[in-house]
């Protein structure tokens, strides 16, 4: 099984469009006002943003998007106008962690954890 797509709902779907092209993913579907599809740079992930009146702003999601070069990332997005609620910050999982929100109030969490992601020191073993 592989986590193919997220669907948000945004109550301004070309603002919440706008943010997550800031943060690097691509456009692949333009059926805007409604509805837009979006890939990741790396892998085959895709999120999806479908406007509504009613998008929730407390929403109890976080999307996580592993970037190589985190800090850098964090610069480049501030000089773009993203503020973030916490800076680059070593976690004692063995992630690096900063978060922000997008336009909708959904958390998003930039992170890089290498080969802790899926490995570890921790990992059950079967």
């Amino acid at each position: 099984m592989n986590l193919n797509q997220v669907t948000i709902y945004s109550s301004n779907l070309m603002e919440s469009l706008e943010f997550y092209q800031k943060i690097g993913l691509r456009l692949i579907v333009d059926s805007a006002p409604r509805y837009v599809r979006l890939t990741c740079p790396d892998g085959n992930s895709t999120l999806s943003i479908h406007e509504t009146e009613d998008a929730s702003i407390n929403s109890k999601i976080v999307l996580y998007f592993e970037c190589e070069n985190l800090d850098e990332e964090v610069k480049r997005l501030k000089k773009l106008g993203l503020s973030f609620e916490q800076e680059p910050t070593d976690q004692t999982w063995l992630w690096r962690e900063a978060y922000l929100k997008d336009p909708d109030g959904n958390k998003i969490c930039l992170y890089f954890a290498g080969e802790n992601r899926l490995n570890p020191p921790w990992r059950v073993t079967t």
